[in-house]
């Protein structure tokens, strides 16, 4: 098989593993009574996204292949995440949280790794195979977000005789580990990617690659602010991973609207609106700069929380709403991460650009989606609770519902936004954007 296809295969299934349980797992969780642990499941991808990357890629560099290690670490993701499956399936409403929970945390704490390991084996096969990685990693990654979108359109849709879909049952996990197991078995027939050429950190220490090093940068008050809003941002970074799919599902409750019932499909479309945003991100740094680039990404999360927050699929002007929460879905995340990473590429010094790069995913995937996803649980859990049917609805005798929740969020990114545009300084050069 060519060697870009092998790739481009490799890169569906990493991803389709991820979106077959990422935005629809609340939906399950709610109708198992574990709704009010919503949070706790994005939590801890957080936590494990600090320190897991590290040992593992560690592991790659020094004694492990690649391509095996990405093997064997979806397939210990993969059979855990099964196993929460299967156990999900025997204890049905009488599931338990902690042995379920700790399947989960398992499983994920060896699947977050492999989405830098599985760069690092398309760069080393490609490199190796003479290929322009620049050129040619592009087209293969951005069939990673299509796999993502294809399996949350499987899991909305898939019934296979049970009487809702995947995305309202136990059986998204055991696609998900299906999945993971299939690429397991699939990685170890992918070319050899030697470990002297695995990478070009191979001496670097766990504290670098944890960027822990790069803490030097704080000295400097212009990287030190632009951290710390790297952080303050981040806590937006999964709230509508975590409750989206429950809240488009909870129209449901009262209506037969399509839309309502078919939440996965829906959010599908942020997916969708990311790999299109994209394309944009060169442009906008040349014209606008890096900050404006930023703001601009604030802004948008004002909008996708705000439009939630107004939406509804009870009305043509409530779907526009939700639809364009998807759209805008794509610049508040591309643009923020994306010219983040450029910002720091331009700013670090070379000798500590990984490491600076590895403190800005601390600061945003590790520390701030993770206390982000745990505070709006609070807040999520207090304006919203469970009913019999599954549904997550406005929690009587408490005013709000799912509009303040939304308004709360939105209200939080907006002034992060503002202290941003004053506190932040920074001026563009266009001449400095190639």
């Amino acid at each position: 098989m060519n060697i870009k296809l092998r790739l481009t295969v490799m890169n569906f299934l990493q991803f389709a593993v991820w979106g077959s349980y990422l935005t629809c797992i609340g939906n399950f969780l709610g109708r198992v009574g574990l709704g009010n642990e919503i949070s706790w499941f994005y939590v801890v991808q957080g936590i494990v996204s600090i320190f897991m990357p590290a040992i593992i890629g560690a592991i790659a560099d020094k004694f492990v292949q690649p391509q095996r290690m990405l093997g064997i670490s979806h397939l210990v993701a993969g059979s855990l995440m099964l196993a929460a499956g299967l156990y999900a399936q025997q204890m049905g409403s009488a599931i338990e949280f902690a042995p379920f929970f700790a399947l989960y945390t398992l499983s994920v704490a060896f699947y977050m790794p492999t989405l830098a390991l599985s760069n690092t084996v398309a760069f080393s096969i490609l490199s190796r195979h003479g290929f322009d990685t620049v050129k040619d990693f592009p087209p293969i990654r951005v069939f990673g977000t299509i796999g993502f979108i294809a399996a949350m359109w499987f899991v909305n849709f898939a019934k296979f005789g049970m009487a809702e879909p995947f995305q309202f049952t136990y059986m998204q996990l055991v696609t998900s580990g299906a999945l993971g197991i299939l690429l397991a078995l699939y990685s170890f027939t992918l070319p050899q990617c030697p470990i002297a050429q695995a990478g070009a950190q191979q001496e670097k220490t766990l504290v670098q690659r944890l960027g822990l090093d790069a803490f030097v940068l704080f000295k400097q008050k212009k990287m030190a602010l632009f951290f710390i809003f790297s952080m303050l941002l981040g806590v937006s970074l999964q709230i509508t991973n975590g409750f989206a799919g429950p809240y488009i599902n909870s129209f449901a409750a009262a209506s037969e609207s399509w839309f309502a019932k078919n939440p996965t499909l829906l959010t599908s479309l942020s997916q969708a609106s990311e790999a299109l945003c994209i394309l944009l991100i060169p442009f906008c740094l040349k014209r606008f700069g890096i900050k404006k680039v930023m703001l601009i990404a604030m802004l948008a999360w004002v909008l996708r929380f705000g439009f939630f927050g107004i939406g509804s699929t009870e009305s043509v002007l409530g779907l526009v709403a939700l639809f364009a929460s998807m759209i805008v879905y794509g610049v508040a995340f591309d643009f923020f991460n994306v010219s983040g990473a450029l910002f720091v590429e331009k700013e670090a010094d070379r000798n500590i650009q990984a490491s600076a790069q590895g403190l800005f995913m601390l600061m945003t995937n590790g520390i701030g989606a993770s206390v982000g996803t745990w505070a709006a649980g609070k807040v999520v859990n207090h304006f919203c609770a469970w009913n019999a049917e599954g549904f997550f609805v406005a929690r009587e005798g408490v005013a709000g519902g799912w509009p303040a929740v939304w308004t709360i969020f939105a209200s939080y990114a907006l002034v992060v936004a503002v202290l941003f545009a004053v506190v932040f300084k920074y001026k563009h050069t266009p001449e400095e954007q190639r």
